[in-house]
């Protein structure tokens, strides 16, 4: 808390949650500069706004943790400018107003706590009706897979380290490849190791289970109907799709 010592390698392999601590200065030399509260929080909002926005006053209420009159202290010496979320007041650095340019078609699977995934309180807009999948019930965020800015799905391992996914809707084919690539990236990343969450989603422990799982084609896996898709990927073989 006072900025003495700094949470360095962890002790073992690098999934390990036990870690060396280590005086701040072997890792930053001269340690961390003092700084106001007032100035600390107005830092922290305008680095918030750089990187999540626009967003809300509630969702930087909720991501910092301060009171309501902490908050807007903070964005009266930013003064960040209004725009309009879909009918809701948004905020944005008044340095950061030019168009988004259009970026090309991307995925992404996400691990869980991920910064993205946690970055606003309301998340409708990206998440879709799949918060009790992949949320637990505190708020916590598990592995999500993303398409184009928006949540599509959520992924987990199974007990042999084997990368296992659902969709939640049909992407079309050109998406669904996409997808498949960057599950073997990933796969091919984490090298047969598993990693558990801390914290368990309803979505990532089903995955994650190994009962009541059987392999089947490509071409029932595709049309089948009544049945919810998942797709196993493993180090020792192409993709091997699951019904769960």
């Amino acid at each position: 808390m006072e900025g003495r010592i700094v949470r360095a390698r962890p002790r073992g392999s690098w999934i390990s949650s036990q870690y060396r601590w280590t005086p701040t200065s072997r890792w930053l030399p001269g340690g961390i500069p003092d700084m106001p509260v007032a100035e600390a929080r107005v830092e922290l909002v305008r680095r918030w706004l750089s990187a999540f926005g626009p967003g809300t006053v509630a969702d930087i209420k909720w991501w910092t943790g301060w009171t309501l009159g902490e908050v807007r202290k903070a964005l009266a010496a930013i003064e960040p400018v209004e725009v309009d979320l879909e009918g809701a007041t948004g905020l944005v650095l008044a340095d950061d107003l030019a168009p988004t340019p259009v970026p090309e078609p991307w995925v992404a699977l996400l691990p869980s706590l991920d910064s993205t995934v946690m970055g606003w309180a309301g998340r409708d807009w990206y998440l879709g009706a799949h918060r009790s999948a992949l949320f637990d019930r505190n708020g916590n965020a598990g592995p999500t897979i993303w398409a184009d800015g928006r949540v599509v799905g959520g992924w987990g391992q199974r007990p042999n380290a084997e990368l296992a996914y659902r969709l939640f809707e049909d992407l079309g084919s050109e998406t669904g490849t996409a997808i498949d690539r960057e599950a073997e990236r990933v796969t091919t990343f984490l090298e047969g190791v598993r990693v558990t969450p801390r914290f368990r989603t309803p979505l990532e422990q089903e995955l994650g289970a190994a009962d009541g799982v059987r392999s089947t084609t490509n071409d029932s896996f595709r049309g089948r109907s009544g049945a919810e898709p998942c797709v196993g990927r493993s180090r020792e073989g192409p993709n091997r799709p699951f019904w769960c």
